[in-house]
């Protein structure tokens, strides 16, 4: 069975330096590439195997018929090591195939796709109540995709929380391009370990990020500890709904298939999401599936690649990509770029590994086993 929420977790060791010699290493100057298939192209071959290999180790020769609670437990004293391989090896693969925002998020009938995932950053900030002016905590940055548009949105000031160093460079280079360095900040750190003061931010948003987190409960309690007392939290999360069942091996192999394709140690159900929210002390004030909302489109018509949901013609330049056909076109073209010697061992297992998260996704979407967008909105009593 999954372990509880409650069962103790060994915080892995920090070590910045270790860290940002080794994204040199493997990133070089690809921190500077216009686009994300640029950037692939420009790796350092012997750190990309080194990123293969730990990261993939988790996951190889793991499946869910033989799964137990040791290869779980073994991934979970790694979840910032893995995390931080899965975006070296995935942030250009996430940049060229959906853009600079790694979520997912609601569709209307006559909405863009960056129109839809901009409204989804939008309805969070909003939820949360964030104000002009505000000092706002984004935990699991990306990129800052989703911080400069709330930093547009509100006029807040936002500090983007990263363990990825390459995602960090490329969030700042970002940043200045639109002018809104003054308005943005992005740290290094573990968000189970931040290095922030007690009580440092009016309001704290995660966007699809505190899944990769060991336990739950220990990244909202050190959420709660960095909020000013009355400040809110809202997160959109990842989850197994209650229908799943561990011990139901099609629902393990679907589970498996997304967190391996997503850099995941250990996704929980909703019940332990919001028991992890209450224990760590938040004031509940509106939990919600969104995926639930009985919207005209799926959330996940653009990794499923039905194209008949698209809504623009621009939206197929984003979409074809993620279609069956689109994929095994990548597969082919990763393969032989690897084979030519264009790109890094490694490229196309990344690209095929992304491809069986995303039929993952969709599986748990349509057996009604997953959401990405579990809403959950909390205040820190002000006393």
């Amino acid at each position: 069975m999954a372990p509880s929420t409650k069962a103790k977790v060994v915080l892995e060791k920090e070590d910045h330096a270790r860290d940002a010699a080794f994204m040199k290493a493997l990133h070089g100057k690809s921190t500077e590439a216009a686009g994300g298939f640029a950037a692939m192209l420009s790796k350092d071959r012997q750190a990309k195997k080194v990123a293969v290999d730990e990261y993939f180790k988790h996951f190889d020769n793991k499946r869910a018929e033989t799964e137990t609670d040791a290869d779980r437990e073994a991934r979970t004293k790694e979840y910032a090591s893995l995390t931080r391989h899965y975006y070296n090896l995935a942030t250009d693969l996430y940049e060229y195939g959906w853009g600079q925002s790694f979520h997912f998020c609601r569709y209307s009938v006559g909405e863009p796709f960056y129109q839809a995932i901009a409204r989804h950053e939008h309805y969070l900030a909003s939820k949360i109540g964030i104000q002009a002016g505000m000092k706002v905590l984004d935990v699991g940055c990306g990129v800052g995709g989703p911080a400069r548009e709330i930093a547009k949105f509100t006029d807040a000031h936002i500090t983007g929380l990263n363990n990825n160093d390459y995602q960090i460079e490329r969030a700042r280079r970002y940043a200045a391009k639109e002018g809104l360095s003054n308005q943005l900040e992005f740290v290094k750190g573990d968000f189970m370990q931040m290095h922030f003061p007690d009580n440092s931010f009016d309001a704290v948003y995660a966007i699809e990020a505190t899944v990769h987190a060991p336990k739950l409960v220990g990244v909202y309690s050190e959420i709660y500890r960095v909020l000013k007392p009355g400040g809110v939290f809202g997160v959109y999360e990842w989850l197994m709904t209650d229908n799943y069942d561990n011990d139901n091996l099609e629902h393990r192999d679907i589970r498996l298939a997304i967190e391996e394709g997503n850099g995941i140690s250990n996704m929980v159900k909703i019940s332990e999401a919001l028991e992890a929210m209450k224990e760590a002390g938040f004031e509940l004030l509106h939990h919600e599936d969104l995926a639930k909302r009985p919207d005209p489109i799926p959330w996940y018509w653009g990794i499923a690649g039905e194209l008949k949901y698209m809504q623009s013609y621009w939206d197929l330049f984003t979409v074809l990509r993620m279609t069956h056909a689109g994929r095994r076109v990548v597969h082919v073209f990763t393969g032989l770029l690897e084979t030519i010697g264009l790109a890094p061992k490694g490229t196309k297992k990344t690209a095929d590994s992304l491809a069986k998260g995303a039929d993952g996704l969709v599986a748990g979407a349509k057996k009604d086993l997953f959401t990405p967008m579990y809403l959950m909105v909390g205040r820190k009593p002000a006393n």
